[in-house]
């Protein structure tokens, strides 16, 4: 956008992307040096340059001025240059602050513009762009970015950029009704590769070339580096999910914090984020080789990613990001004191660890859905952070029926609540992955779309979760963060540990449910559901799940945060479950009225 609205004042203009892999994200000596020796005058950042101090000054030594547009958070120093574009200063009379790196840039153009000109032209020609960076940036889609997205998405289904309709075309986005969600799933992640797997310079040349027949090439290309992303993210996340499995403790922490040698450093952010929705907590993934580590963090709402990793400075060499998301690079040797760090940070919080939840905008009766619904929707949009789509409550209903389908991918249900059945889709869930049962009541938290099928507009209604009915949840959270604190080692008092700790009745009732359905496989809140009413608390299931382990009476193995897979073992004569290292620590704990020096942690 700022490369193209130059060029057309007649600017002599060039641009230039840090190779990922070598040189990092942002501003380095070895880029400057580069520039310098083809006798740049100039250089104008996007989206990066705030933290930038050291490497402005020496651009400035070498005489080469600097313009930084930027959308993270400073620090107490600024950068010493010509300008300094983000709303973010402490200094900052903008209205608005939530930009994108691409919007902060719009808003540069239009200062370039003057304050005579009007913004209508502005958008003409770069709210595409604009759009497309402020979906991509997951910013709140409201005030400015609100504006900017409804205008970009009118813009993008028109748009005389062939580049772009070639992307549209290879994402099968062509002679489609855009929306901002359709952007951040097709297009976005097309663009990104490029920069993750290749070279960003594609993505470029993609989008400013005149010529139908390159923009046919380069978007092929675009699409073979989304693949190959695709590839290395899946490899990435097996690899965790390995580290997980041989080290458990990992996801009792408050972060997670994970490393790995050789890992692609363009994914690690797009695997952060995967762990962070899948186990409801802030995670930074790191790649090291040799002697350097990189990584790349994303947080929950309500516990700023950034301050913690302010908080490790000293550890790192350097770093930025915002409350959601952080970058880092620092010395492999400080890999463990950083995963302390992050964790004594949030462990000093007087708060607990926010907990991922869904905000049902309002309940529906089963028999009044209808395609009038979303269709009256339309008018609320552009929908994503910050103004989500609206989510539906369908409470007390009973699922009928469960039926496979896209070759055993997704699930259809079919649930009732008296005269009125309902079709619904649960995408992304197997029927080994699905621990609902046909009879069971439950409370589905669901969008609502219309759907064009045979030329007939249908009702389509999307299940985004699903919880027990009348389930708050909020036993489970306590439940399951006083577990972790258990065997993180941290001090209990004695009523703590009273709470964690099973009788005998506790484990007798929940070795029967595991014995009648010859194991189990599925969440430990779906088990704790199926226990019989007035037994043991969810903190005691979790301890009494690991006593079972511990006396050898199940082997247990957990796939992500809360699914188990149970198998019954045999047993020849009496197990004391008391001997268990788990339950000896909790019964030492009661009795000493308190924590008795931390026996957990070498459980």
């Amino acid at each position: 956008m700022v490369y193209s609205y130059l060029e057309s004042c007649g600017g002599n203009v060039m641009y230039y992307i840090p190779d990922r892999e070598k040189e990092g994200y942002g501003l380095n000596r070895k880029a400057i040096d580069t520039l310098s020796a083809q006798g740049v005058k100039l250089i104008v950042t996007v989206d990066n340059g705030i933290l930038s101090v050291s490497e402005i000054d020496y651009a400035g030594s070498l005489g080469i001025d600097t313009v930084i547009t930027d959308h993270h958070r400073p620090r107490n120093v600024l950068p010493k240059a010509i300008a300094v574009v983000d709303a973010w200063r402490e200094d900052s009379k903008c209205p608005f602050r939530e930009y994108s790196g691409a919007g902060v840039a719009f808003k540069l153009l239009s200062a370039l513009e003057g304050p005579e000109a009007g913004v209508d032209a502005l958008l003409d020609n770069y709210a595409d762009l604009a759009a497309i960076g402020t979906i991509g940036d997951v910013v709140p889609l409201t005030g400015e970015n609100r504006l900017l997205v409804k205008a970009g998405l009118a813009s993008i289904s028109r748009t005389d950029r062939v580049g772009l309709r070639a992307l549209l075309e290879i994402a099968g986005m062509d002679h489609r009704e855009l929306t901002a969600s359709g952007v951040a799933f097709s297009v976005v992640p097309r663009i990104n590769a490029t920069g993750r797997m290749d070279s960003s310079d594609l993505a470029v040349r993609l989008l400013t070339t005149d010529s139908p027949d390159e923009a046919g090439e380069l978007a092929a290309k675009v699409g073979e580096c989304n693949g190959t992303r695709r590839c290395a993210e899946a490899e990435v996340l097996k690899a965790i999910s390995e580290k997980f499995d041989a080290d458990p403790s990992l996801l009792l922490d408050r972060v997670i914090v994970v490393a790995g040698e050789g890992w692609h450093h363009g994914v690690i952010g797009i695997a952060a984020a995967h762990i962070t929705e899948h186990y409801g907590k802030p995670c930074v993934v790191l790649s090291y080789s040799g002697d350097i580590a990189k990584g790349s963090g994303r947080s929950v709402k309500g516990f700023s990613l950034f301050d913690a990793v302010c908080s490790c400075s000293s550890l790192l060499t350097k770093f930025g990001g915002h409350p959601m998301a952080a970058g880092m690079t620092l010395p492999a040797s400080n890999l463990k004191a950083l995963r302390e760090g992050l964790n004594r940070y949030a462990a000093s919080l007087p708060e607990p660890m926010p907990v991922p939840s869904l905000r049902i905008d309002l309940v529906l009766k089963p028999e009044k859905l209808s395609v009038q619904i979303p269709r009256s929707l339309h008018a609320l949009e552009p929908f994503g952070t910050g103004n989500p789509n609206p989510l539906f409550g369908l409470f007390g209903v009973t699922i009928a029926e469960i039926t496979p389908v896209g070759g055993g991918k997704h699930l259809r249900l079919t649930v009732r609540k008296k005269d009125t059945s309902v079709t619904c889709m649960r995408f992304g869930a197997t029927l080994e992955e699905f621990t609902y049962h046909p009879g069971d009541t439950v409370d589905l938290a669901v969008e609502l779309q219309s759907r064009t099928y045979e030329g007939r507009e249908m009702l389509s209604i999307v299940i985004r979760d699903i919880r027990f009915a009348g389930d708050d949840g909020g036993e489970m959270i306590r439940g399951r963060a006083l577990y972790e604190k258990f065997r993180r080692g941290e001090p209990l008092t004695a009523d703590e540990a009273a709470a964690l700790l099973p009788v005998r009745s506790d484990c007798a009732a929940i070795y029967r449910a595991l014995r009648s359905g010859g194991g189990y496989r599925g969440t430990a809140e779906d088990l704790f559901h199926r226990l019989p009413k007035g037994g043991p608390g969810f903190a005691k299931l979790l301890t009494a799940l690991a006593v079972f382990a511990d006396c050898g009476l199940i082997r247990c193995k957990r796939s992500g945060n809360t699914t188990y897979s149970v198998q019954l073992l045999p047993v020849k004569g009496k197990i004391s479950l008391e001997k268990s290292p788990l339950s000896f620590a909790l019964q030492s704990f009661c009795k000493a009225g308190g924590n008795n020096g931390g026996t957990a942690e070498n459980v």
